[in-house]
């Protein structure tokens, strides 16, 4: 058996391929960008054969870059864009249409009419989830609803559903192997987390056969083997988790109370929970962390839609910076005597506020305020949004997680001020890990631990290596006078939305 893994991160925007070694290095990797459609105001679509040709070209790439053969792969592991809805036909694996992404809004007045008729406690009692359009089921129904022909061959068995982990499965695997892991299930709303088994009340509301559903394995299991044609050897996939999911699996958070945060174009805080589902009262998701060898280990969700997104507007939209790196250094030499305050609601406010209609909003600006204060108001957002879901994780969960270190990722960690000024916010350490590749991490070790050539949960979490700890030191009266201010702007901005 090879000592090599190979990890397979297709996210929203790229697809990635990383070999990892034994010791946990990345060995060589590559990327392949696909296309972004918007077929119309609030929608959003991948078109899944560009998707699996990207994957595949990272593959290859990635095993080519590395001077290895598939044959020293000891098995994949796959981490996706979560809820990105595919259907495709049972005996042609052709899709009916584009994807469906996670972004897209387009059942927003079904899911107002679902509500309307009472279904939303349900839905919440069974996932753990909220009544949206983010999640699966909305989405399949729609399809089924509006391609010709789709309902009928639905009900006759003729057509799959799937994440796109799913729906790469199925290809890796020529068609032989129709499955998903609990973690992805999670998020379709359509998977009851109590029981862990698709539910039959909740296919009757969203109007989905089950004969569409994959069937839904342990995060590491055996998912099937990969056809022979396609890298060179038959490689045996033995890991499947949704992106956040498999984050928190690479930043080690097995232990209740632990708390990991991805810092990208919007930000996900994951709050290990343990055994037991926790209902939350300030609008988080209730989700699956992962499930492994039988056993199900839940999460407190938070996502915040704008974190580097805010960044990027400062280059791209005001452009008054070049690039993203500089925001840190503006934000140290900005004027402290300026409170300038951004609510970025660029698309409506996420956890724990959940306002898709709010919009965006700038206090405090003054004739001297310029790029290094909007530079420090940016960044400085994230930070309190941040907070304001570790507060409502706090509130939600009994458990005692205030002295446990917040572990970060993304690419906005790399930033010392804004993992400064995170820390100071939080009153909390917080932990940047040598190994920033945390959500592929997570799906090479799924694979790795199940192929017997990396450790188990515990020998993994001895191996996590900090790069660089953030110790809080704002006294405590500056930095509730400072959360107090992002409060009452946020509450100001709320207030001021659109009312038509």
């Amino acid at each position: 058996m090879g000592s090599y893994i190979l990890a397979i991160d297709q996210g929203t925007t790229s697809s990635r391929a990383i070999i990892f070694d034994d010791s946990f290095s990345i060995l060589a990797s590559d990327q392949a960008e696909f296309t972004q459609h918007f077929p119309a105001s609030g929608m959003v679509e991948h078109d899944v054969e560009e998707i699996w040709q990207s994957v595949v070209s990272a593959c290859r790439n990635a095993i080519s870059k590395a001077g290895i053969d598939a044959k020293e792969i000891a098995g994949i592991g796959i981490t996706n864009q979560r809820e990105t809805t595919v259907v495709w036909e049972k005996a042609t694996g052709k899709p009916v249409n584009r994807a469906i992404v996670w972004q897209d809004r387009r059942t927003a007045n079904y899911c107002n009419e679902l509500k309307n008729s009472g279904h939303e406690d349900t839905v919440k009692q069974k996932t753990g989830l909220l009544l949206d359009p983010y999640f699966s089921a909305t989405k399949i129904n729609w399809i089924l609803s509006h391609t010709d022909g789709a309902r009928a061959k639905a009900e006759n068995g003729e057509l799959l559903f799937g994440t796109i982990d799913t729906y790469l499965l199925w290809r890796l695997t020529g068609g032989q192997s129709h499955k998903t892991d609990a973690t992805n299930a999670s998020r379709t709303m359509l998977f009851n987390t109590q029981t862990n088994e698709w539910d039959e009340d909740l296919l009757r509301i969203f109007e989905v056969p089950k004969s569409m559903l994959p069937k839904v394995e342990d995060c590491a299991a055996d998912f099937g083997n990969t056809v022979t044609d396609l890298f060179g050897a038959s490689i045996p996939v033995l890991g499947i988790a949704g992106d956040q999911h498999a984050a928190s699996l690479g930043q080690a958070c097995f232990s209740p109370g632990m708390v990991k945060s991805t810092y990208g174009t919007g930000c996900f805080v994951m709050l290990n929970t343990g055994d037991e589902r926790t209902t939350s009262k300030n609008r988080l998701l209730s989700t699956i962390a992962y499930r492994l060898d039988g056993k199900t280990i839940y999460a407190l969700e938070g996502s915040i839609f704008i974190a580097g997104a805010a960044v990027q507007w400062l280059r791209d939209g005001l452009k008054i910076i070049d690039d993203a790196s500089q925001t840190g250094g503006f934000a140290a030499e900005a004027d402290q005597s300026q409170d300038v305050i951004l609510v970025p609601a660029f698309a409506g406010l996420g956890a724990p506020y959940w306002e898709p209609e709010a919009r965006g909003a700038i206090y405090g600006l003054t004739r001297n305020t310029g790029p290094k204060e909007l530079s420090r108001a940016a960044l400085e957002a994230v930070c309190f949004q941040t907070r304001d879901l570790i507060e409502a994780m706090r509130d939600d969960w009994q458990g005692d997680f205030d002295a446990t270190v917040l572990r970060v990722d993304g690419g906005m960690v790399a930033s010392d001020w804004t993992m400064q000024f995170l820390a100071d916010m939080l009153a909390a350490p917080i932990d940047r890990p040598s190994v920033l590749e945390t959500t592929a991490l997570g799906a090479a070790w799924l694979a790795g631990m199940r192929s017997g050539t990396w450790p188990d949960m515990e020998g993994f979490s001895k191996a996590w290596k900090l790069q660089k700890r953030f110790e809080p030191h704002l006294e405590e009266s500056e930095r509730e006078r400072r959360y107090k201010s992002w409060l009452l702007a946020v509450e100001n901005t709320i207030n001021q939305r659109p009312t038509s």
